[in-house]
């Protein structure tokens, strides 16, 4: 059965492992493996618009022997003329693997249904399963391990990386704490999944509205812009609900001296996170925007090896 990489938890615990081990082996030895080779060609489809995740994906399919057909929104018939399952069977017939950065996580859903070669996520509404891939390995970097670290997520947990944040750090045998004002917290059949992993790791996921004390004591803290792609006209009324939850030198200091600070890009100084914060000695987001090469090169490695 063809694996894909939809979510998160399309990976098990022992599956993420072995891919973010794959990663930190790669980035040591960038051109050590040639999965596709020939060269083969990998589909990297854009409904948004992107710079890390269109970058990284070129340059790790180059990496790993393969061309990258770059196909962004407009230029094909994809969702107009032509449905998803239908250009599922058209792909999968000559490319390697299909890379897809869309809006509703429903199209992955139907295009893996029907392609007979891996389908990753590179981002969805619901979802941003690369970006933590990227983000774990950073922790690994940083700490040597994951597992019994505990990250604070601050800002707007009730969107994808909101969703990513929770699932993947449980996978990894992580505590995960977040602050969010009331109405953006997260949904909570991704908090219950949360919370039955991360129980199985003797671990423990929390939401609090006082962001404070979601980032007591914590290893890692993270957060994201509080207008995403097609909120702009909420951008008034957002930066007055998120007016409190922006991770600045104050709310550092109430996590552990040795936490570092993570972004997925882009930032907006000022607003979600201070500048001195992220351009701050515990800011690893150069580190972390790097990583997406290094996570998804390990991530179609493995999955080109899945049978």
């Amino acid at each position: 059965m063809t694996r894909h990489f939809l979510k998160d938890d399309d990976l098990t615990p022992t599956e993420q492992d072995e891919v973010l081990r794959l990663a930190l082996e790669l980035k040591k030895d960038r051109f050590a493996h040639k999965p596709f080779a020939g060269p083969q060609t990998v589909a990297v489809i854009f409904d948004k618009t992107s710079t890390r995740t269109r970058v990284s994906f070129a340059a790790g399919i180059a990496d790993l022997g393969g061309v990258p057909l770059i196909i962004d929104y407009g230029v094909s018939q994809l969702g107009k003329k032509e449905s998803i399952a239908d250009t599922a069977r058209v792909l999968d017939r000559q490319v390697a693997q299909i890379v897809w950065r869309t809006y509703e996580q429903s199209g992955l859903e139907e295009m893996a249904s029907f392609s007979k070669v891996p389908v990753i996520n590179s981002l969805s509404d619901q979802w941003h399963p690369c970006q933590l891939l990227a983000d774990l390995m950073t922790i690994r970097e940083e700490f040597g391990q994951t597992k019994g670290l505990k990250l604070a997520y601050i800002g707007d947990a009730a969107n994808n990386m909101g969703n990513s944040y929770l699932v993947a750090c449980a996978l990894a045998g992580m505590s995960v704490s977040i602050g969010a004002p009331l109405g953006y917290q997260p949904d909570l059949q991704v908090l219950e999944r949360a919370r039955a992993i991360a129980s199985e790791f003797g671990q423990s996921v929390a939401v609090f509205e006082d962001p404070a004390l979601a980032v007591a004591d914590a290893d890692v803290v993270a957060t994201d812009t509080w207008v995403s792609m097609g909120m702009e006209s909420e951008k008034q009324q957002r930066l007055e609900t998120f007016s409190a939850y922006t991770v600045n030198q104050q709310l550092m200091e109430k996590a552990k001296k040795s936490a570092i600070f993570l972004h997925c890009l882009p930032a907006y100084r000022g607003y979600e996170v201070s500048a001195d914060v992220i351009d701050g000695p515990q800011s690893r987001i150069w580190d972390e925007a790097e990583n997406r090469l290094h996570a998804q090169k390990a991530l179609m490695l493995w999955l080109s090896k899945q049978k």
